[in-house]
């Protein structure tokens, strides 16, 4: 029923020195309606709490010398020990860890419970990664912390839940098939000396998906050949085997279907349109 509660299909946790940054900006638009709806639980901790001592100390000096304080491990473990759970999957946020992805995001969106650790300071004891089951980066570049690119990976996985954004618009966007969103157009037909593509408004759906995919491959080899080199790599073994390609590029970029003409379409709430989905990176 319409507004019922429920138990939410994903849970996230947020292991933070900073707590307070969440929800932030995750309560307005898609992330906000999937919050309120019940889609997603947050629920942001203060690492503080399993502290060491009166002071709640959970950070010390490097062996070995050097700048900055290292965040211990004990603190850490204790939080997950408390949060974790037996279908919790692990994650530190931090400038080492894997390249975050919409593939990624994806496998994420998948299970049932997240918690993630965002470290603060010169980094953490090399003896907290044994304790994770992922470690995560946005971006080549630093940050004072693991909040904001944390901030990333949830915006990212929660409009991936079911219920949180309409399904087409997942399908077709950037990196849904290995390849950056096509070129997109709304009124007017012309802005400023330059014309909407006429095969957009002729009414021909295999032209418009054939211009799509095009622009596509397109804007993709333009702005980011490894994506095209990552997805000729992937489809090798199938080209391999007589699967079909079209235009030279791999059969598993299918384009989606079209979507309709702002004339003649299901008219979107203008928020699901706000999506930033054309990359972003961070590391704490």
């Amino acid at each position: 029923m319409r507004g019922a509660r429920h138990r939410a299909d994903v849970r996230i946790d947020v292991v933070s020195l900073f707590p307070a940054l969440f929800p932030g900006p995750l309560t307005e638009s898609i992330p906000g309606r999937a919050l309120r709806r019940g889609i997603v639980e947050l629920h942001s901790h203060d690492l503080r709490e399993w502290g060491l001592g009166r002071h709640r100390s959970v950070d010390d000096y490097t062996y070995g010398g050097g700048p900055g304080m290292v965040l211990r491990p004990e603190p850490v473990a204790a939080a997950l020990d408390a949060l974790r759970g037996p279908d919790g999957f692990a994650i530190l946020m931090d400038p080492g860890g894997e390249l975050f992805t919409q593939a990624r995001a994806r496998d994420l969106a998948a299970r049932p419970h997240l918690v993630i650790v965002c470290p603060r300071y010169e980094g953490v004891d090399d003896r907290i990664r044994r304790l994770v089951d992922l470690e995560l980066s946005i971006g080549d570049y630093v940050l004072s912390g693991g909040e904001l690119p944390a901030l990333v990976v949830i915006d990212a996985v929660v409009r991936l839940l079911p219920g949180a954004i309409d399904a087409a618009s997942t399908a077709e966007e950037s990196f849904a098939a290995g390849l950056l969103e096509y070129p997109q157009y709304t009124r007017p037909p012309e802005f400023r000396g330059e014309r909407v593509p006429e095969v957009l408004v002729g009414g021909d759906h295999a032209a418009v998906a054939r211009w799509r995919h095009e622009r596509a491959v397109e804007r993709t080899r333009r702005s980011r050949p490894e994506l095209l080199d990552r997805a000729h790599e992937a489809a090798s073994p199938a080209s391999e085997a007589g699967g079909g390609t079209r235009d030279g590029e791999p059969a598993d970029r299918a384009v989606p279907p079209p979507l309709s003409s702002p004339a003649r379409g299901r008219k979107r709430r203008s928020d699901d349109a706000d999506r930033w989905d054309e990359g972003g990176a961070t590391e704490p």
